[in-house]
C-alpha cells in the first residue's frame, strides 16, 4: 500500500459504495446512467444528492439495536450457555501467537448468534408480524449513513486506543505515517476487557451475520413487488448462505486465516466489516430486486453446480491443510500419505524453527487453490443475475482483485520467512491460482 493508494481508498472507496447503492436507487442498477447525466447537463452532483434519502430516527434506532444485540450475544451467549446448558464447556479457541509471542483466546460462538438472530428474524416478521420482512431493504441508504457512522467512529477510537492505551503494546505497529496508520491499524488485536475483541466482533459479526438477512430482506421485497420470487433470487440466497453458515461452522479454523494471523485492526477492518462488506456483497440481491431474472432450468442447475463446486473446492482445500497441521502428515489425502517440502525459519526472538508446507491433493494443484474454489463460488453469484447490466458482477471482479493481492501478499511474507525453502516449494507447486495459467 503507497502513500498515494492509500489516501484513494480512504477517499474513494465510501464513494464507491454510495454511488452503487444509489444507481440502484435512483438509475435502476446502470453504473453509466448517473455518469452520463451529470456530463451531459441532465443531472448535478447536487440533484442526485437531493434525491437520496438521508438518515432517519427510525434507521439510527434499528442499527443502534442491531449492533446492541449482536454484541449482546457476543459477549454473553457464553457465560448464558455455561449457566444453563449442563454439560457445556465452551468454544474458547486459541489464536495464532502474534509477532510479541502472545496467544490470544476466543469464545467462539458464531453459530449459535447466526441462528438465534435468524430464527429471532423469522418469528417476528412471519409469525409475531412485528416488522416487515423487507425493513431492511426499506430503509437502506439511511442504513448505510448509521454503517459509516459506526465505521468510521470505531477505526478511529481503535486509533486512539493503540496510542494512549493499547491491549498489547508490543504487538502495536506504527509506521510514522498517519494515513497508514489510521487505514491499516496500529494495534494488532484491540479489546475491552477480557473477551471483546475487535477484530473478530466486527470481521464476524455485525456484517457477516447481517449478510443472509439482507438477502432474505431483498427475496421479501421481490415477492412485495411482483408476487414471487426468481430461481435466481432462490439461487443466491442458497449459495451465499452456505458460504456464510461455512464460515461461522468453521469459525475456529478463521483465527488461523490472514484477517486474524497478520492484519493490525484499523479503518482496512473496521469500516470494510460494518460497510464494505454488507453493502457490496449483497448486491446481486440488490439488482434483483430491481431486475428480476428467471433462469431457464439448465442454466439455473449450471450456476448451482458452479457454485457448489466451487464451495466443494474451497472446503475441502482448507480441511486438507488442517488435518495436514493436525495430525503432523500422519494422515492420507487423496487416498495416499502427503507430500511436504522441510521448511525452516527463524522467529524475531532469535529460536530456529522448523514447518512442512503441504505439496499434495488440492495444495499439489495450486497454491492457493481455495482462493480458486472462492472465486468459482463469487461467479456463480453474479451469473445468477443475468448479463443485463454489469452492476452484479462487481462482486467477482472484486474478489479476483482482492484475492490475488492476498496471494501476492501472503507469497512475499513466506518469501522472507523460509527463503531458498519457499523457492523449494514453489518449484514444486509452480501456479498460484489456475493450474497452467496463473
Amino acid at each position: 500500500f503507497s502513500l498515494a493508494s492509500i489516501i484513494f481508498l480512504l477517499l474513494f472507496a465510501p464513494f464507491i459504495v454510495y454511488y452503487f447503492i444509489m444507481a440502484c436507487d435512483q438509475y435502476s442498477c446502470s453504473l453509466t446512467a448517473p455518469a452520463l447525466d451529470i456530463a451531459t447537463g441532465h443531472a448535478s452532483l447536487a440533484d442526485i444528492w437531493a434525491k437520496t434519502p438521508p438518515v432517519t430516527a427510525k434507521a439510527a434506532q434499528l442499527y443502534a439495536l442491531w449492533v446492541s444485540f449482536q454484541v449482546l450475544l457476543y459477549s454473553w451467549l457464553p457465560d448464558f450457555c455455561h449457566r444453563f446448558l449442563p454439560g457445556y464447556v465452551g468454544g474458547v479457541q486459541e489464536g495464532a501467537i502474534t509477532p510479541a509471542g502472545v496467544v490470544n483466546k476466543y469464545e467462539v460462538n458464531g453459530l449459535q448468534a447466526w441462528l438465534i438472530t435468524h430464527i429471532l428474524w423469522f418469528v417476528n416478521a412471519y409469525l409475531l408480524s412485528w416488522f416487515s420482512p423487507t425493513i431492511i431493504f426499506d430503509n437502506w441508504i439511511p442504513l448505510l449513513w448509521c454503517a459509516n457512522i459506526l465505521g468510521y467512529a470505531v477505526s478511529t477510537f481503535a486509533m486512539i486506543k493503540g496510542y494512549l492505551f493499547p491491549t498489547s503494546a508490543e504487538d502495536c505497529k506504527f509506521t510514522g505515517n498517519f494515513f497508514y496508520n489510521y487505514m491499516m491499524g496500529i494495534e494488532f488485536n484491540p479489546r475491552i476487557g477480557k473477551w471483546f475483541d475487535f477484530k473478530l466482533f466486527f470481521n464476524g459479526r455485525p456484517g457477516i451475520v447481517a449478510w443472509t438477512l439482507i438477502n432474505l430482506s431483498f427475496a421479501a421485497k421481490q415477492q412485495e413487488l411482483y408476487g414471487h420470487v426468481t430461481n435466481s433470487m432462490i439461487l443466491v440466497n442458497v449459495l451465499q448462505a452456505i458460504y456464510v453458515l461455512d464460515f461461522f461452522w468453521n469459525e475456529t479454523w478463521y483465527l488461523k486465516t490472514i484477517d486474524i494471523c497478520h492484519d493490525h485492526f484499523g479503518w482496512y477492518l473496521g469500516w470494510g466489516d460494518c460497510v464494505w462488506l454488507p453493502y457490496l456483497y449483497t448486491l446481486q440481491g440488490l439488482y434483483l430486486v430491481y431486475h428480476p431474472v428467471q433462469l431457464s432450468t439448465p442454466n439455473a442447475l449450471g450456476i448451482l453446480l458452479l457454485g457448489l463446486v466451487g464451495y466443494y473446492i474451497f472446503r475441502m482445500t482448507n480441511h486438507q491443510k488442517d488435518l495436514f497441521r493436525r495430525t503432523d502428515g500422519r494422515c492420507l489425502i487423496w487416498g495416499k500419505k502427503p507430500k511436504a517440502i522441510e521448511c525452516s525459519y527463524t522467529s524475531a526472538d532469535g529460536l530456529k524453527h522448523h514447518s512442512k508446507l503441504l505439496v499434495s491433493g488440492f495444495w499439489g494443484v495450486a497454491r492457493h487453490f481455495n482462493y480458486t474454489g472462492d472465486l468459482m463460488g463469487s461467479l456463480a453469484y453474479c451469473l445468477a443475475c443475468g448479463g443485463g447490466h454489469l452492476l452484479p458482477y462487481f462482486y467477482i471482479i472484486y474478489m479476483t482483485i482482492l484475492l490475488t493481492h492476498r496471494c501476492l501478499r501472503d507469497e512475499h511474507r513466506c518469501a522472507n520467512k523460509y527463503g531458498r525453502d519457499w523457492e523449494r516449494y514453489t518449484a514444486a507447486v509452480p501456479y498460484r491460482l489456475l493450474p497452467g495459467i496463473f
